[in-house]
Formats: C-alpha cells, structure tokens, sequence
C-alpha cells in the first residue's frame, strides 16, 4: 500500500486551489518545495559562506559523541568553530529581520513628517490623543501648539532614532525599570537602530568577532533596536496617522473574492499605498469607471501584513496568508495583485503569466522581473493610488473564463490594539488591565501567550498554528496573535466570540463572554508585535504579577516561521523577558554550545530564554508548563477561593 502523503493544507480553500493550479499545469511554491530539498547542513547553521575560500561545511557527527579532538578538527579553513559559524549565521538574520523593520519604521517617519509639514495633503493625523500622548512620552512640547507643529517635533525626534551613535533608544523608557537594568547589565540597550545593524554586519565579517557569545550580545542588542525602535516606531505613528485600531467585523480567505467585480489585492507590509487603496476603491468616480468597463463594482481584499493593516482600520477582507498568495492569481478571478516589500514571491510573475493577472510593483525597492512598476508618490498619493486602480480595472475585460472562486470565507474581529484592550478591560474612563491581571490571579485565565509569525511550506500549512492555540485556549491561555499566525487562526474560526465557548477552557470562557471578546485576539500585523510588548508592560505596571515581564505567566511563540524578521523578533521578545518556542527547524543545531546557551543560559541573563519543538502539542506543553512555573512563583498556582467579606471580617482587616 502506498504511503499517504502529507496533506499540504488544513485550509480547504488552499487544497482546492493547489488543485485547480495542478489541472492548468501551473508551478507553485507547494510543488518547488518538492523539487528542491531544504540543504540540511545550512538548516542547522553548520555552512559558512562569508568568504570566497568557502564555503565550508562543518556539520555535527551523527549518532555519536564527539570527542574533544574531533570537534577542534571541525571548523572553517580559517580555523572558525562550529559556534562562530553558527553565531554568525544566526545573528545575521536577525541583522536581516532588523533592517527589514527598521527600514519600514523610517519610511512611515517619512510619510508622517510629509503630512506634518504639509507636503502631502491626503495624509493627516487621524488620532489626536495618541499624538499627544506620544509627545508627553518624548518630551515634545504641547501647549497652545497645532498638531502639525508638534507632530514635526515628533517625527524628527523619532527619525533620529535611525542614525543616533550613542546613549539609548527613547522608547527603552517604556519597559518596566527592571527590564531597563537588565539591559544595560549585560551591555544590550541599543544606542541607533542603524548602528546595530551595521554593527552586526561588521562583527560577523570574515576575521572579525569570533567570540559566540559576543556575537549574540550584539545580536540581542540589534533585535531590540527592532522591538523597541523600528517596528515600535512604526506601530506609533501608523495609528497615528492612519488610526488605532478598534474592533471590526470582516471575513478571510479566498471566498471573498467576487466573480462580478474588479479583484485586486495588495499584498506587502506597508500601508501608506494600502490605506489610499482603500479610500480610492470607494470613490464613486473609480467605481463608475469599473462599472463602463463591465464589472458590478470593486473588490479590494489583502494579502499577508498589508491585509492585516487595512483589515484593522478599515474592515477590508483577507484573502489568505503567505502561502495563499499565489493561489489567489489560479483562481482566475484576480485582475491585479499590487505589491510593495517583504513576503512577496517572485514565483508570483510566472504563476501570473498563466493567467490574466497583473503584478504591480510600487516601491523603489522592491522591483520583480515580468512585472509591471508603478511608482507610489506619497507626495501625491490618492492620485498615485488612483491611477494604479485605473491599470488594474483595464484589467478586467481580459479576464478568461478558467475562473473558479472557492466558496471558503470565515468571519472574523480584529483590530485589538494595545488601547482597545485596555478600553475593552476597564472602560472609557477606567481603562486598565487590571481585570486581566485579576482573572490570571484568580486563576480563570492560566496565563498569555503570544502567538506569531509565517507560513512555512515546508510544515502542512496553518495546522501547527491552528493544533497549538486550540490547546493553549482549551487549558485557559489567552492568546494574542498578529501576522500570518492571526490569519491562520482567524480561517479555523477562533476569532469570533463564539470561540471561546465552543474551544476554550471554562475560565477563558466565562472571561470571554463577560468582556465580548474572542479567545484569540488579533492585534496586527508582524510589525505590531510591539503592541504585546506594550501589553506585557502594562499587566507589569497594573501589579499584582511581578515587577517585570519575566515574571508575568506569560509566553511565546512562532509555530510555522520562515523569515529572517521572525528570528529578529523572537529574540527581542526573549531579551524582554519572555519564553519563546519556535517551531519548524532551529538554525544553531549545529553548535550544541550555541544552541545551549540560546536555550539554557540566557534565561539567567535575560529571564526569558528560547526553545525549539515542531510538534504543536508538544510546543503547548511546554508553554504552559512554563506559564504555570511563573505562576508557582507568584504564589497564584492554586485559584483562589473569592470571599464576599462581612462588617465583622472588613473591621478586622483594619484592626490589623
């Protein structure tokens, strides 16, 4: 009998779909990753190939131990160890990860400082009080000044976060003060987000640091310059100007698509073009331009963070995650799949080629052989975003009739921010996360995890994401989630309210309804990872869970991860303090020292440490395993009893 081959997808609207691209004899990412094995030995971290000489292969013995003598012998043919490279080969991506956000946070100060001063009229400030809030944090003058003027003061103070040689990240004041020590104790508190990266790309040079540990003190360095600077940055100002997110009602998946309207997608990180995509798809004067072209209407539908982004502020609906993204162009029906940078495949042109679809670039970085560039000008946006809308509604006439829409779609809320949370908790005027706080300590929520990252097709895609929340939420962990992760969850159904009866645990439950929230909350996108840094910090400062974010019930996790950014955020999260179990494969298992000191030592240094499990069940183990330590700790491993207090006992209570 032959042997069953591993299902590619839970999502019933990605299986159809992989199928329909098989019938039309179109290439995919689910059959090139057939094609082309994973090299295991780069996978572990065990290949270094920084300098021409290479590359050199330095993989662990199998099935044996390694003597003291055999392990000198394995090195580089400039005598790097297994530890260098492999150092080296992980701080590099978090180099990666961090330049990739960082280079979004400036280029949204960019556009914030354009609409401060002026230059662009389509951009405004829409959120007022977190300005304002903002400039108290940064000691930006308010006074009788207009929020032009100290949005200015904003933007160019935060713009000097990029270049600045020396001192420390202004958003660092933001952590719990024992985080804070923590940091400059071991000589991590970042001083300029572009330093860091640099730095790291100078240390891991050939010839350079070649000190394992002092590579990592600088990988951990640079990963918080992206947590707490880029992608915090970003986060900040993006409400600003586009709007905190507040909870609204959407649907996801490849459903959404409409067989009698102008299909385009927007699929990328940042969401300057998506966010005047979505005002220009409801003009009347577009919408009648797709009308004289035969289409009923337009359909704008997001892909990967950029959906995330307009899905928060404006309902918008997804049409899938980073593996759905080709699949979307097979299903006929798409005239136009608009782009800007990160996650974006250049598989999508050749896919596109057999079908009627356009691939639009539109950001001087990020350039696609066979595709079509149109340049975004976020000086004259909407008039940028409108002619980009009238290319992909000439579009629609040429579409053929191998069209087949899956019927597939789920509901979801999103838009759980940091304030809305804090809204949600303790009202308008009373908003706090001291209701979280009291309900971990009286035990109906066991504790929180964080939930987060990729696809990855090498893993059936979205099951791990899906299998190790529906634990983590059947055992009373609130999960809160941003990126492919929050998709992958929102199509199984896990962010509606009627979740939490059907998965969750009885106190989750009871919690969920009493708020009105889904057990799973949706705050973003991968660049909003920052929101469950400013979540932690707040159940920190609320009392009652410790006196830093190591000591909160808490932990993390990126089940399906493939990027570099992925990398970069989990070490931020771990330098703040937090457990975070990574799925998939690990890319220092070729140094056991490495891989030891990421797992082991630095939750000494750091409080909060890594870990590596491909099994979801098991990944949900050992988080709440570790969310019950923390709670031992704090001496709230046992829910407490709740006693209503007479006259007679309240009398006593004083006397003592």
């Amino acid at each position: 009998m032959a042997e069953e081959k591993e299902a590619k997808s839970i999502d019933q609207a990605t299986v159809d779909m992989i199928e329909k691209a098989t019938q039309d004899g179109v290439r995919i990412v689910f059959e090139r990753a057939e094609a082309i094995k994973p090299c295991p030995i780069g996978a572990e971290g065990s290949c270094c190939s920084l300098c021409a000489m290479g590359p050199c292969r330095v993989p662990m013995p199998k099935g044996k131990e390694e003597t003291p003598e055999e392990k000198k012998k394995r090195t580089g043919v400039c005598g790097a160890t297994a530890e260098t490279i492999a150092a080296r080969y992980f701080t590099r991506k978090i180099a990666a990860g961090a330049a990739a956000h960082g280079d979004h946070g400036r280029r949204v100060v960019e556009a914030f400082l354009l609409a401060a001063r002026g230059e662009s009229a389509d951009f405004q400030v829409k959120d007022e009080q977190k300005l304002l809030q903002l400039a108290l944090d940064l000691g930006v003058e308010i006074g009788d000044r207009s929020n032009n003027e100290i949005a200015i003061d904003i933007g160019e103070k935060l713009m000097e976060e990029f270049g600045k040689q020396e001192g420390e990240l202004l958003f660092l004041k933001r952590a719990p003060l024992k985080r804070q020590e923590i940091w400059r104790k071991q000589g991590v508190a970042p001083r300029g987000i572009d330093r860091e990266v640099v730095e790291i790309m100078h240390r891991t040079h050939m010839g350079v640091d070649q000190d394992y540990q002092n590579l990592l003190r600088q990988g951990t360095r640079a990963a918080l310059a992206d947590g707490w600077g880029g992608s915090m940055i970003a986060t900040e100002l993006q409400d600003i100007l586009f709007g905190t997110p507040a909870p609204v009602l959407s649907q996801i998946n490849l459903g959404v698509l409409k067989e009698d309207e102008v299909n385009f997608i927007i699929h990328g990180h940042e969401p300057h073009l998506a966010e005047m995509l979505a005002v220009a798809a409801q003009d009347p004067e577009m919408i009648e331009y797709a009308k004289s072209k035969g289409a009923k209407g337009i359909n704008l539908a997001g892909m990967c963070c950029t959906a995330n982004e307009i899905l928060m502020r404006h309902g918008v609906p997804i049409a899938g995650n980073f593996l759905q993204q080709e699949l979307a162009i097979v299903t006929g029906a798409v005239e136009a799949m608009v782009v800007d940078v990160q996650c974006i495949m250049q598989g999508l042109t050749e896919v596109a080629s057999c079908y009627h679809t356009k691939i639009i670039t539109t950001d001087p970085r990020a350039r696609i052989e066979g595709a079509t560039h149109m340049e975004f000008d976020e000086r004259n946006a909407m008039a940028s975003a409108k002619a980009i809308l009238r290319a992909v509604i000439d579009n629609y006439p040429n579409r053929g009739k191998n069209v087949r829409i899956p019927s597939h779609k789920t509901d979801l809320i999103a838009g759980f921010s940091h304030e809305t949370i804090n809204y949600l908790l303790g009202g308008l005027f009373r908003a706090s996360y001291r209701p979280l706080n009291e309900n971990i300590i009286n035990g109906r929520i066991r504790g929180v995890a964080g939930v987060v990252g990729c696809n990855n097709v090498r893993v059936t895609h979205d099951d791990i994401h899906v299998t190790l929340v529906k634990e983590l939420i059947k055992n009373d962990v609130l999960v809160l989630e941003t990126g492919c992760a929050a998709m992958a969850c929102a199509k199984a159904g896990l962010m509606v309210p009627e979740a939490a009866k059907e998965y969750a645990g009885e106190g989750l439950a009871s919690v969920c309804e009493a708020v009105g929230i889904p057990p799973v909350l949706h705050l973003g996108a991968c660049i909003d990872n920052s929101r469950i840094l400013m979540a932690a910090t707040a159940m920190v400062k609320d009392g009652g869970l410790g006196d830093d974010i190591s000591d909160l019930p808490a932990a993390g996790a990126a089940p399906e991860w493939m990027s570099e950014k992925a990398i970069s955020i989990g070490e931020y999260f771990v330098a703040s303090g937090v457990y975070t179990v990574f799925g998939v494969n690990w890319p220092t298992i070729g140094s056991k020292e490495v891989t030891d000191y990421l797992f082991k030592d630095y939750e000494e240094k750091y409080g909060g440490m890594w870990a590596f499990e491909p099994d979801p069940l098991k990944m949900a183990q050992l988080m709440i395993a570790h969310i019950d330590k923390k709670r031992k700790a704090l001496g709230i491993d046992k829910a407490r009893e709740r006693i209503l207090y007479d006259m007679a006992m309240r009398r006593e209570l004083e006397a003592v």
